[in-house]
C-alpha cells in the first residue's frame, strides 16, 4: 500500500496479511522493547501507536490497528489515523457548543422578529457562530497537514514491524 495522497484524503485502511493475529500482535509487542522512537501499547487485538510525550505537538496524530483474524493463517488489518483523543474531545466539545450556541441565537433572533422587536444583535451572533464553524474546520484541516508526515512515521513503524509477514 501507498502512503502518499490515500492517508491525507482517508486516514483508514485495511489490508490482509498471511499470518495469524496472535504472531502479528506479538511481533508489536517485541518491536515496543526494542526501540523508544514510538510508544507502543495493546490491548486485545488493539495496537496504539503514538509518539512519546517530549516529541508531541498539538496536532500529533496516533495510529490504532485493530488486527482480526480471519481463519488459522490469515489476518485482517484495520488501521486509523487519528489525533490525540484529548483534542478530539476539545474539537467536539467547541462544535457542540457552537452548534447550541447557534440554535439558540437563531430562535432568539425568531422570537424577536415575531414580536416586530430589533433582531439584528441575535442575527449578527448567529451568523458569527457560522464564522466560527468555519475557523474550527479550517483549524482541524491544517492540524491534520502539520500531522501528516508524523503520519508518514507511524505508518513506517507498522511497515517495518510487519516487513516480514507482508
Amino acid at each position: 500500500m501507498s502512503l502518499s495522497d490515500e492517508i491525507v484524503l482517508r486516514p483508514r485502511f485495511k489490508f490482509e496479511v498471511l499470518t495469524n493475529n496472535e504472531t502479528l500482535l506479538e511481533s508489536f509487542e517485541e518491536r515496543k522493547s526494542l526501540q523508544t522512537k514510538f510508544i507502543v501499547s495493546r490491548i486485545d487485538d488493539h495496537v496504539f501507536i503514538k509518539f512519546p510525550k517530549k516529541d508531541q505537538h498539538f496536532w500529533s496524530p496516533q495510529l490504532h490497528l485493530e488486527i482480526n483474524e480471519e481463519g488459522s493463517d490469515k489476518s485482517i488489518i484495520h488501521g486509523l489515523f487519528g489525533p490525540n483523543p484529548t483534542v478530539w474531545t476539545l474539537f467536539m466539545f467547541l462544535h457542540f457548543i457552537v452548534a447550541g450556541l447557534f440554535f439558540g441565537f437563531g430562535i432568539w433572533a425568531y422570537t424577536n422578529a415575531t414580536l416586530n422587536n430589533s433582531y439584528a444583535i441575535q442575527l449578527s451572533l448567529t451568523l458569527l457562530m457560522v464564522l466560527i464553524w468555519f475557523v474550527l474546520y479550517f483549524a482541524g484541516r491544517i492540524g491534520r497537514s502539520k500531522g501528516q508526515p508524523e503520519m508518514h512515521k507511524l505508518h513506517g513503524f507498522m511497515e517495518e514491524t510487519l516487513g516480514d509477514y507482508r
